[in-house]
């Protein structure tokens, strides 16, 4: 069986255009270059990126940007020729990881109603809804759902996180993403 590494790292200023390319895809071009310029240089801005090594382009991305307390998630976005695999997992997993070595203490996001893939997402992970924010994207003058997560550094919440762990490396083994002596992230 022949496995397909990953990549998963803080992107670099000449890898701009191609995240303006794949927030257009996934997104509808929610952020623009100058967003990502900005995202790049900010001290409160935590950014990862995922590639694999046959394709060579970055596949996915995911930032939060760290206010006070708490992990504001602003982007989790997987190529959609790449979702379903649970490369989704691993970023948010990835994300929740880094804001809990951060000493973050809880996380939140929006998510257009209608994104049923993400907000399963985002369940399994154990957040829940907190509110709505009416028309709040402003192209489609779609709602957007708003979720919480408490306790991110408690003994529970780092347990949920060993055990995702577990399953997201089985995730990915499967699908042909790690060898199976390679644990993620």
């Amino acid at each position: 069986m022949s496995y397909e590494s990953l990549k998963l790292y803080t992107p670099r200023v000449n890898e701009i255009d191609e995240l303006v390319s794949l927030d257009k895809i996934c997104l509808g071009g929610l952020w623009t270059l100058d967003n990502y310029e900005r995202e790049l240089q900010s001290p409160n801005s935590h950014f990862l990126v995922l590639s694999t090594n046959s394709v060579g382009a970055i596949i996915g991305c995911g930032c939060f940007w760290r206010i006070l307390e708490e992990a504001h998630i602003t982007l989790l976005m997987i190529n959609p020729s790449y979702q379903s695999q649970g490369l989704g997992q691993l970023l948010l997993y990835s994300l929740l990881k880094n804001a809990v070595s951060s000493h973050l203490e809880h996380a939140t996001l929006e998510v257009r109603a209608s994104n049923k893939s993400a907000i399963g997402l985002y369940e399994k992970f154990g957040f829940k809804i907190a509110g709505r924010r009416k028309k709040y994207y402003k192209k489609t003058g779609e709602d957007a759902l708003i979720f919480w997560k408490s306790d991110l550094n408690s003994p529970v919440f780092q347990q949920e996180l060993s055990s995702w762990k577990k399953l997201i490396n089985k995730r990915l083994i499967n699908s042909c993403y790690l060898p199976p002596d390679l644990i993620c992230y």
